[in-house]
């Protein structure tokens, strides 16, 4: 039998009634004010003037849809859905939202306390799932970038909780963030994250790093409940965008990586003539640590010391670089390998500086080949050197902000380069918004077998019952396998109609067309069946 509208209504009622007093959520009050990004980022293609002309932190027109006048713990999340007018979760579907922070609009003093480890994403993604107003949620945090990808049930709400919740962890106030954050949403979202993994949003345009790390978060990600379906099909997506730039456009040739651009940086500082005698020092034989090593011996650097936690990584840099002297020295001697270094480069986990003032200021002033100051490089974030070190007579201090000059040169040559992988990037975005759209005959789908099912069962049990108590085993499973394979069969061609890849604009406007006919022809009531999916999927992630 079909779901009245009204029973579908009454049930839903009753959930949202239930469910209030076991699910306590914050308010969503409105924020006074609002806040403004403005300012360039890269001339890489027009969709930048969204952000050019302000992102506004937009909270107080959202709320006011939540009724004013009750307590904190008598507002659930379903109740908020319920007053702020079911229609907007229903007939518009989520939105995929990134909250951003990176090295064109955030200083690295605030980008190291909103940094999150990677063993810590699976956390992060739980608790951002667990906000009235987010579904699914990924994280990609970087030296040069801190962004959070949801998929939110309201834009507004979403932002606002996910904001305070990056204020909560880093501690960094709400007004702060919303002065330095950008805003993107949906087919904007999409672009970025395939432009991010495409090397263009990176200060070394075309650099191969990131594109590892949009792999990590693909990895680290499997198995989280909140990695769900839309985002880890926009995270793979962008996986493949990044290969495919890099295999069809030479954006990579030439390219550099953070880790040879603090090598260039290093030598742009130090006088030509001290270039071969410099007294070189890595802190840290990681990956970015590696890269500093492997760039050094390419501009002729043949001995080096490296301290690390560990001496295995250090033997691996080594055997693979012959015919040069690389030096291992363990954590606990890195200040007295810092006293005998003229430039000393940094790019550790640490969550804390290894570097103080008062572990600087007492070290041996260097030779005048270098002019008499001694260079720290520090390309991690969290930092590893404390900006106070700059502040000591004879000491230079560099991080990854300071890169800038570095790559500022041709600067043409790199836009011409992005053009060309703005094609792809393009073609490749109307790909996935063509598969995302193509979900939405999921819920369909699903209603369309349940109701021919409970249909298919009700007659079963009828014929059945004529049939007597002693009809066989086999009789009775061959009437079963009977009604199945008659169901099947009807069902066979709306489904077809129901199921296309994304990759047709014409096949997808017909199959949502058929869409919307089952729906009407056989009161499916998907839009109210949605809603109830989604605060069922809520109340059991909020209780759990």
């Amino acid at each position: 039998m079909a779901v009245s509208t009204s029973f579908a209504g009454a049930k839903l009622e009753a959930l949202l009634l239930k469910s209030s007093s076991s699910v306590a959520t914050t308010s969503s009050r409105a924020s006074n004010g609002s806040c403004s990004l403005s300012g360039s980022l890269r001339p890489v293609r027009s969709r930048r003037a969204v952000i050019q002309r302000g992102v506004r932190c937009e909270v107080a027109a959202s709320d006011a849809a939540v009724q004013t006048g009750q307590s904190v713990s008598n507002i659930s999340a379903l109740e908020q859905l319920k007053t702020s007018a079911a229609d907007r979760y229903t007939k518009e579907r989520s939105s995929i939202v990134v909250i951003g922070l990176s090295i064109h609009t955030t200083p690295v003093e605030m980008r190291e306390k909103l940094a999150i480890p990677e063993a810590e994403w699976p956390r992060a993604i739980g608790e951002l799932c667990g906000l009235n107003h987010i579904e699914e949620a990924a994280v990609l945090s970087t030296c040069n970038r801190m962004e959070i990808y949801v998929v939110a049930l309201s834009q507004h709400r979403g932002v606002k909780e996910v904001t305070e919740w990056m204020s909560k962890t880093s501690g960094v106030p709400v007004s702060e963030l919303c002065q330095h954050r950008f805003l993107l949403y949906n087919k904007d979202a999409t672009q970025h994250l395939f432009e991010v993994s495409a090397g263009l949003d990176s200060l070394v345009l075309g650099e191969g790093q990131i594109l590892a790390q949009v792999k990590q978060v693909v990895k680290v990600g499997q198995g989280v409940v909140g990695f769900g379906r839309n985002i880890s099909g926009l995270f793979k997506h962008a996986i493949t965008v990044g290969k495919r730039v890099r295999t069809e456009t030479n954006i990579a040739a030439g390219a550099v990586s953070v880790s040879s651009a603090a090598v260039e940086l290093a030598l742009m500082k130090l006088p030509a003539s001290s270039h071969a005698s410099a007294r070189m020092l890595v802190i840290g034989a990681g990956k970015m640590g590696k890269l500093v090593i492997k760039h050094l011996v390419a501009k002729g650097c043949t001995k080096m010391v490296v301290v690390n936690r560990t001496e295995e990584r250090v033997t691996a840099v080594r055997e693979e670089l012959n015919g040069v002297e690389i030096i291992y020295k363990p954590l606990t001697e890195m200040l007295t390998c810092a006293a005998e270094a003229d430039v000393i480069f940094t790019s550790t986990a640490s969550e804390t500086p290894l570097f103080f003032k008062e572990d600087v200021k007492d070290l041996p002033v260097v030779g005048p080949e270098t002019c008499g100051s001694r260079f720290f490089v520090d390309i991690s974030v969290p930092r590893n050197v404390g900006s106070c070190v700059a502040d000591v007579d004879g000491v230079r201090v560099y991080n990854v902000d300071d890169l800038k000059e570095v790559v500022a040169a041709n600067k043409e040559d790199r836009l011409r380069k992005a053009m060309e992988a703005q094609e792809i990037i393009t073609e490749e975005s109307k790909q996935f918004e063509a598969w995302r759209d193509s979900l939405e005959t999921v819920p369909t789908i699903k209603k369309l077998r349940a109701y021919a099912e409970r249909i298919r069962a009700a007659e079963l049990e009828k014929c059945l019952s004529k049939m007597g108590d002693d009809i066989s085993k086999k009789t009775r499973r061959a009437v079963d396998d009977l009604s199945r394979g008659i169901v099947n069969k009807l069902l066979h061609g709306p489904m077809q109609h129901l199921r296309c890849d994304g990759s047709d604009s014409r096949t997808l406007s017909e199959t949502l067309e058929n869409m919307h006919a089952l729906n009407r022809m056989f009161s499916l009531e998907t839009e109210i069946s949605v809603l109830e999916q989604k605060i069922r999927a809520k109340v059991e992630q909020t209780q759990k």
